[in-house]
């Protein structure tokens, strides 16, 4: 492994990343929502043989189309960036990060684009239910995709399940089942892919709401927002269960993300949960939350069943703690130094083998083994860099949440009134499900903020720092793609808005 550039190109090699995946995911969830959406629609279609069934689903499969075929375009692009602006990192993970993506682009991207071509052209040429059966196979195609790439994420947030080769310094799997069904890996998938589901029942119910204040397509409208009330308060109850046990599974594994999350400095028993706060910097100059409305216990309740288990805050991870199950962790400090010795170590080793020193050897490589676990630390300077950006993570976090909330309400009051065929009569409700829309895809990445930049400075954590991760290139070469990139995305966004838009105006069609 490399030292690690010039601050500054890694400042532009993330910026360039987070630009690529946070436009690639405004595409991304609607995909994998929507897919189900339209085959519980077809379903019905060939179930009843009602033809506004049918006029339902080809709507919605055309905005699906429009919104797949762009997020494929920037999804290569986002893979392609390993290569070009993270070799290290893409040398260093070896098998493990490539063998879940090359998963997906085999198996998981092949069936869905294959289906997807039956399913968009195969109306009039093959049978109904072989059509149907290739709605569904899309359907599971996207969500397959899914689980390997979150696989891979996950893998990233809890390194699991490889051994690290000092003779290559490349991280080899060993345990492929340990990677796929670690806890970390579920919870993720789960809660990605339900979040998905329910940003594009939001989509669903608020284009309809739309429908329904020009009183035109009246009758699909309202078949639509059922489906996607009824689907999106499922899977709205099934995201907050998942929120609920994946972040559990952070307060495990990540700390200080955890701390992070809620803006807590310092930690201990009883800790309380924070609704709402203020992010502000204490005489340390480090931010935590101040000025807060809490419930008193629940965070430690939530955390471990237990209104009295010890959760640690920022300060506490610093300066070392024993948690809640009893296993200790050190200092930062001390794994820094740890860190350092496993890096010397594995420098002695190679250079011990090459000459031939036997002895000499195996014992660097005892150091490095004993240390592994504290490697990445040891390209730290300061305790300090082990902290991410409280304020970001602790503010992403929870208007994800309160969001979460909100269309939790939306989603009964949408089928309440569906139910009462009294939907019609209150167009301020309308228009907060078609102010909703937005909403929905500021949720779902401030979800991912809190899971990418929660986790600074590492891109494997405890492993290996971002800035050690990077290719060693000119920053003017990355801060020039980026430009290139940013023109790009923004282009794409205004076409795909503008056909999406073209094509809602035109609505359900035969």
């Amino acid at each position: 492994m490399t030292e690690y550039t010039d601050i500054s190109t890694v400042d532009w090699s993330r910026a360039q990343f987070a630009l690529t995946a946070m436009f690639h995911y405004i595409f991304v969830p609607l995909t994998l929502g929507l897919s189900f959406i339209i085959a519980v629609m077809e379903s019905l279609w060939v179930k009843t043989g009602k033809e506004e069934w049918k006029k339902a689903t080809k709507f919605w499969m055309k905005l699906f189309g429009i919104n797949f075929a762009i997020g494929v375009s920037t999804g290569i692009i986002l893979e392609f960036e390993f290569g070009t602006n993270w070799s290290n990192y893409s040398w260093f993970v070896g098998d493990i990060f490539g063998a879940p993506l090359a998963v997906e682009g085999i198996m998981a991207f092949f069936m869905e684009s294959t289906f997807i071509a039956i399913m968009f052209f195969g109306w009039e040429k093959v049978s109904k239910r072989f059509h149907l059966t290739s709605s569904w196979l899309v359907f599971a195609g996207a969500n397959l995709s899914a689980l390997w790439i979150l696989v891979a994420n996950a893998w990233m947030q809890n390194p699991i399940g490889m051994f690290f080769n000092p003779d290559t310094a490349r991280n080899e799997m060993v345990d492929f089942w340990a990677i796929l069904l670690s806890p970390t890996a579920i919870n993720k998938f789960f809660h990605t892919v339900l979040s998905a589901y329910l940003l594009s029942s939001i989509f669903v119910i608020g284009i309809s709401s739309w429908y329904l204040l020009k009183k035109r397509h009246i009758s699909i409208a309202k078949k639509s927002i059922i489906i996607a009330s009824i689907f999106g308060f499922i899977v709205s109850i099934l995201t907050v269960y998942s929120g609920d046990t994946s972040s559990r599974d952070i307060a495990k594994i990540q700390p200080m993300k955890f701390a992070a999350m809620e803006g807590l400095y310092e930690g201990g028993t009883n800790i309380p949960l924070v609704l709402t706060g203020i992010i502000t910097k204490n005489k340390e100059g480090i931010e935590e939350c101040e000025h807060s409305i809490k419930v008193p216990n629940l965070l430690s309740l939530l955390t471990h069943l237990d209104s009295d288990a010890y959760i640690p805050g920022i300060k506490n991870v610093i300066e070392g703690y024993t948690s809640h199950e009893g296993k200790r962790f050190l200092p930062i400090e001390k794994r820094i130094n740890k860190g350092q010795e496993a890096i010397l170590a594995l420098k002695e080793y190679k250079f011990h083998k090459k000459n031939k020193q036997t002895e000499e050897m195996n014992k660097s490589l005892k150091i490095f083994r004993e240390n592994y676990e504290h490697f990445g630390y040891g390209y730290l300077n300061t305790p300090q860099e082990a902290i991410p950006n409280i304020s970001l993570t602790f503010y992403s976090f929870h208007i994800m949440v309160s969001l979460g909330f909100l269309f939790i309400l939306i989603f009964i009051t949408s089928c309440f009134l569906i139910y009462k065929d009294k939907i019609e009569k209150y167009r301020w409700i309308l228009w907060i499900n078609i102010i909703c829309i937005p909403l929905a895809y500021i949720a779902i990445q401030c979800g991912w903020i809190v899971t990418e930049l929660g986790r600074q400075p590492w891109v494997i954590q405890d492993l290996m720092p971002t800035k050690v991760a990077i290719t060693d290139i000119d920053t003017s070469a990355v801060q020039t793609t980026f430009w290139l990139f940013a023109i790009l995305f923004t282009t794409l966004f205004i076409a795909e808005i503008r056909i999406l838009m073209t094509q809602i105006k035109k609505g359900p069609q035969s």
